[in-house]
């Protein structure tokens, strides 16, 4: 008979979304899958950007302590992922998470002077 190499199941409830979230309540959510994959855990913070002609948003992820605009990540201690509150992001630039809430593939850039950047472009949420 054959033998077996099991490993137990652990990511029941996971989200297992490679994608960032943009939610209702002003923040933006980095799932599991995403998390993992681009090694969020090493992070404290995010610097965010807009361009509002695009409607896309910005997320550089660092462990900088010096910048005066960074958002602190907020790690799951449960193994969720992370995410942000951004409420004073999405309220000074007049973007409104009710029409814009979501999940959003994205695209890594690298932008001179800042590193490499994951950017989403904002659609309105349609049901």
């Amino acid at each position: 008979m054959d033998d077996y190499n099991f490993k137990k199941f652990e990511g029941r409830n996971a989200r297992l979304e490679d994608r960032i979230t943009v939610t209702k309540s002003d923040s933006i959510g980095f799932p599991m899958k995403f998390y993992n994959d681009n090694n969020i855990k090493s992070y404290k913070y995010v610097i965010l950007f807009y361009d509002e002609a695009k409607k896309a948003i910005g997320v550089f992820f660092t462990a900088d302590e010096t910048d005066k605009n960074k958002f602190t990540i907020m790690h799951s201690k449960d193994g969720y992922g992370g995410s942000v509150v951004a409420r004073s992001f999405f309220r000074s630039l007049n973007i409104d998470t009710k029409k814009y809430h979501g999940r959003y593939q994205w695209v890594k850039k690298t932008i001179a002077g800042i590193g490499e950047v994951y950017a989403i472009n904002l659609v309105e949420y349609t049901k």
